[in-house]
């Protein structure tokens, strides 16, 4: 039987363990939790009453927070950890995996300081160790997926046997896996729809409708579009699960933890107070600031992710920064 270690007991890692435990082929499960109290709690309970209470996770799981212990033996090591320690918790685990273990990333955000998408950061951590690695990402809210939506993702690899690999070894009855060899747009994707989750999420703070909110979608997809392609992405990834799929779920679903931060935003709450009042991760926050410096450096053009930052970082009001918006010079579609 493979060992399937899942690195992060967030909700979403949290999710994952369930569904895993129930896909077609079967595996030897482990949950790494870095919060002592999550441990406790999935042993004593099988609930994680921090990051997603009421969801059950099966006994065949073995929780642990001994991070040489999860991924001990494993065939595949799954990392769910937020984008800002996803580098020295890699450097851990590659102390004690075999050469043939794959690394598959369900991490949606940039590296804050060097931009770096969450493959590349595996790849530095390698240290020149051949690695197999993979990319799980798509429209998949963690509660969803815990209860047992059916739910489709992406699994992204330059080697497509290793994206195949992946793909049978997660597919189950509520949860289907497509494969995709574009992994520069699907890291990216999935990184700055969190950017215009948060945009969505002022306009409904705002009390602005639905002609503001398509619209945003709709050219936040196109900021997104130059972005990956500039970086070497693909145009058609943006119109499947991992480009519009995801951006439509995390603009317009109410369990978005980046859409609840720009609500609030919305309604004039300080950043810093919307943050301290949640344990939840919003990576939107942080890729704001790393998209933008992208962009910046690529000289490219993406005004949704400018005004975000001004309202992120410079003290910008939401309404300010739906009039500069408006304002714009016109151009072409």
């Amino acid at each position: 039987m493979k060992k399937i270690a899942i690195i992060g007991a967030g909700s979403w890692g949290t999710a994952l363990s369930i569904v895993l435990s129930h896909s077609r082929a079967q595996h030897a499960i482990s949950l790494w939790a870095h919060e002592q109290e999550v441990v406790h709690s999935l042993r004593e309970t099988r609930s994680n009453s921090l990051f997603l209470s009421g969801a059950m996770v099966p006994h065949s799981v073995a929780i642990t927070g001994d991070i040489a212990e999860a991924v001990r033996d494993a065939t595949i090591v799954l990392g769910v950890m937020p984008s800002q320690h996803a580098r020295s918790l890699y450097g851990q685990i590659f102390k004690h995996i075999k050469p043939e273990t794959t690394l598959v990333s369900a991490t949606k955000g940039l590296e804050p300081d060097s931009l770096l998408r969450m493959s590349q950061v595996i790849g530095e951590a390698a240290k020149g160790k051949a690695t197999r690695i993979a990319v799980l990402s798509g429209p998949s809210f963690a509660r969803e997926v815990a209860r047992g939506d059916p739910t489709s993702i992406v699994v992204a690899s330059g080697d497509a046997t290793v994206a195949e690999e992946v793909q049978q070894e997660f597919a189950g009855p509520t949860f289907r896996p497509y494969t995709n060899s574009d992994v520069i747009g699907v890291e990216l994707a999935a990184s700055v729809k969190n950017v215009v989750a948060i945009a969505a999420g002022v306009t409904e703070g705002l009390g602005l409708g639905h002609n503001t909110l398509a619209a945003l979608i709709t050219r936040g997809l196109a900021e997104i579009t130059r972005l990956s392609m500039a970086l070497g992405g693909r145009r058609e990834t943006m119109a499947g699960l991992a480009g519009i799929g995801d951006l439509v779920l995390t603009c317009t679903g109410a369990l978005s933890r980046n859409r609840h931060v720009g609500v609030e935003l919305g309604k004039g709450r300080p950043l810093k107070e919307i943050l301290e009042s949640t344990r939840m991760v919003a990576e939107g926050v942080p890729t704001t600031s790393a998209a933008r410096t992208l962009a910046h450096q690529l000289s490219i053009e993406m005004p949704i992710t400018e005004q975000m930052y001004d309202v992120l970082y410079e003290g910008r009001s939401s309404p300010d920064a739906v009039r500069k918006l408006m304002d714009r010079r016109l151009t072409v579609e």
